[in-house]
């Protein structure tokens, strides 16, 4: 009876291959999980019907009363109108869709949106590896290389929600980037440029897990890349500290499953190079692997939901 009447928060993460749902009680512990292939080429709808229907068992199987639901989406996103502003070209239908009309409709619950790596930061203070920190810089180097801010114990978006994309600023060679500007960390440190600069240098098209798994046995070619990797990294750490003063940095994302490889360079160029103030820098990899998004997701529908009741 007493778990009837428990708060729930669920929380989505719609990627561009799978989508994760999560069920989290008030203090954001996952009560359950579900993951589903996101039908990215099928549009909005579809993505988001596919997101509600991985959710409907966990709430038909834990007892309690949901309050609210939040969606971590990637591109950019317009948190207040619910929308998606803009999407990459693997995504159908999907600028413009109403997530969050759509998401209440379904559930008669408010839904809060947000861009999947501000989600990710969210997570990670909530109850990662940076819980409880008031100031952050987020990093997940993925298919791309994504970046957010956390300062004074909220996300800072900026005026036009784009603070923090560190993967996107240039000054890090002349490389072309998958936005179509040139010389971006993403050139180094996204999986699929670790995949490009391997081949670059050998001739061979490696997946990102094969060149750890060569850079583990000693190819040179291999740790050349992470070794890039990890001084374009250190530098974006650098440069946000120089303009933010933000020195708690935590890394998620595909890419840092091979943690091991990568630290040891980012930590020796930032031994070479500190930060201007001379604080040292506090750098941790995620904590909730890929239920940081989603979790981070419910924090927000949690935060916003005890801001609209005052509570």
């Amino acid at each position: 009876m007493k778990n009837d009447r428990r708060t729930l928060f669920a929380g989505v993460d719609i990627g561009g291959t799978t989508t994760q749902v999560v069920l989290c009680s008030d203090d954001l512990t996952v009560l359950d999980r579900a993951e589903v292939a996101t039908p990215a080429a099928r549009g909005g709808s579809a993505m988001v019907g596919a997101a509600l229907g991985a959710l409907a068992p966990l709430l038909a199987r834990v007892p309690g009363r949901l309050a609210a639901a939040g969606v971590g989406a990637a591109g950019v996103v317009d948190p207040v109108g619910g929308r998606i502003l803009v999407a990459s070209d693997s995504f159908r239908d999907w600028a413009g869709f109403p997530v969050t009309d759509t998401v209440t409709a379904a559930l008669g619950v408010p839904a809060f949106l947000d861009n999947d790596v501000n989600a990710f930061l969210h997570g990670e203070v909530s109850g990662g590896a940076v819980r409880g920190e008031t100031d952050v810089l987020g990093m997940t180097l993925g298919t791309g290389v994504g970046g957010a801010l956390w300062t004074g114990g909220a996300i800072f978006a900026g005026p036009h929600g784009a603070a923090g994309e560190i993967g996107h600023i240039p000054g890090f060679g002349d490389l072309p980037c998958s936005c179509g500007g040139r010389g971006h960390l993403e050139t180094l440190a996204a999986g699929r440029s670790l995949t490009a600069r391997y081949a670059e240098r050998t001739g061979r098209r490696l997946t990102a897990r094969e060149i750890a798994g060569a850079a583990e046995h000693g190819d040179e070619d291999a740790l050349a890349v992470y070794r890039a990797a990890g001084a374009g990294i250190a530098r974006a750490v650098v440069m946000t500290a120089g303009v933010v003063d933000i020195t708690t940095v935590v890394v998620g994302g595909g890419v840092s499953r091979a943690w091991h490889l990568l630290e040891p360079f980012i930590r020796s160029a930032l031994a070479a190079d500190p930060p201007v103030s001379g604080h040292p820098v506090r750098l941790v990899r995620s904590a909730l692997a890929s239920d940081a998004v989603p979790v981070g997701a419910a924090a927000h529908a949690r935060r916003g939901t005890t801001a609209v009741v005052g509570v």
